[in-house]
């Protein structure tokens, strides 16, 4: 007797256009999902995506790109919510407007996703929240206030959340990878890589796919009574901070 096929879920993944973001989606394509991504532009995302344009700092653009995913694909059930950038500056030379522009993109850009599809899944009672945080945000790092903050913010946010809604078969959680092999990092100098590299117990990056599998093992039935938590695709970096 052959296994079940699994039933194809709603999933939105925000900023699925490139790096993690795109692996992730392309995991959840794999494994049979209806699967959206968000990129500012409307374009980019993996084929066999619904790619929908949307920016994480406006409301409105986040409710009209949540409205046209669920007229194609139904009521999200399934929210990585990915998108973020950066802006790094050592402390003394960051100003104002730099701090609050990533917190608004990848900490209140997150809160702002949430909300808008959590009251589907409150209806279904069951749903799968998943946030892309950083080892930086546990770890710290020189020149990332900015990100850091907003990285450990998101960890305040699923904890909260598994609190209201874990009894309505929601749960929350974070996802916080190291040093992954993506555009950024290849961008980055030998000499800077191999500085980084050395301080991995793993003594490796991270290929995207390995945080994209952490990701759609976290949002699967398999995972039901994980919430809450904060799991590290770090190669050991952060060693449980």
């Amino acid at each position: 007797m052959s296994d079940p096929i699994p039933e194809q879920r709603s999933v939105l993944v925000t900023g699925g256009n490139r790096g993690i973001g795109r692996s992730i989606a392309e995991e959840f394509l794999r494994r049979g999902d209806r699967v959206a991504v968000t990129s500012r532009s409307g374009e980019g995302g993996p084929e066999g995506a619904l790619t929908v344009a949307a920016d994480v700092t406006d409301g409105a653009s986040l409710d009209a790109a949540i409205a046209e995913v669920e007229a194609a694909h139904g009521p999200i059930e399934v929210l990585v919510a990915n998108a973020g950038i950066t802006d790094d500056q050592l402390l003394l030379r960051m100003g104002d407007e730099s701090f609050e522009s990533v917190l608004d993109t990848n900490l209140t850009g997150s809160f702002r996703t949430v909300k808008r599809v959590i009251k589907s899944m409150m209806r279904k009672k069951k749903g799968r929240i998943v946030l892309i945080s950083s080892v930086v945000g546990l770890y710290g790092s020189p020149g990332q206030v900015n990100y850091a903050a907003s990285k450990s913010g998101l960890i305040g946010i699923a904890r909260a959340i598994t609190r209201e809604l874990g009894s309505r078969g929601i749960t929350a959680n974070v996802v916080a990878p190291g040093y992954i092999d993506t555009e950024m990092t290849q961008e980055l100098s030998e000499d800077l890589q191999s500085s980084y590299r050395s301080a991995i117990p793993a003594g490796r990056f991270a290929a995207p796919e390995e945080v994209a599998k952490v990701v759609a093992f976290v949002a699967s039935d398999d995972a039901a009574y994980i919430s809450g938590a904060v799991i590290p695709v770090d190669g050991g970096l952060g060693m449980g901070h």
